[in-house]
């Protein structure tokens, strides 16, 4: 059974820095795509970053391009998003998430088979 555990949220003041990591277990996590999704009170949940299974792919929201990195260690089964210039409307929760196939497209949410239990992030002004 796959298990993704989301960490790293918290508290920041807009301009800061937070690093989260999302930890895989349960299959082959070299062989799969992973993405982060976010969603705030009121919204849909929207696309935020994901990689490829090899890591040699990234892929950005327009609204964070620049400020945040998504990157993957497939020894440690972890994927990670520094998030750096932080803004309120970064506020959100979090979701790490794992694609259905090797070449799943990580930036479509209907690609994705798992999902972590959500991280929360807020930015104050």
């Amino acid at each position: 059974q796959v298990q993704l555990v989301e960490s790293g949220g918290g508290l920041v003041q807009a301009g800061g820095s937070l690093r989260l990591s999302c930890a895989a277990s349960g299959r082959t996590f070299s062989t799969y795509p992973m993405g982060w999704f976010r969603q705030s009170p009121g919204k849909e949940r929207e696309f935020v970053a994901a990689i490829s299974w090899s890591g040699g792919n990234t892929y950005y929201a327009d609204s964070v391009k620049g400020r945040f990195t998504i990157s993957r260690d497939n020894v440690k089964n972890t994927v990670l998003l520094q998030m750096n210039s932080l803004k309120p409307e970064d506020t959100a929760v979090y979701y790490c998430a794992e694609g259905q196939h090797p070449y799943s497209d990580p930036r479509r949410s209907e690609e994705m088979s798992y999902w972590g239990q959500g991280t929360q992030v807020t930015v104050s002004s």
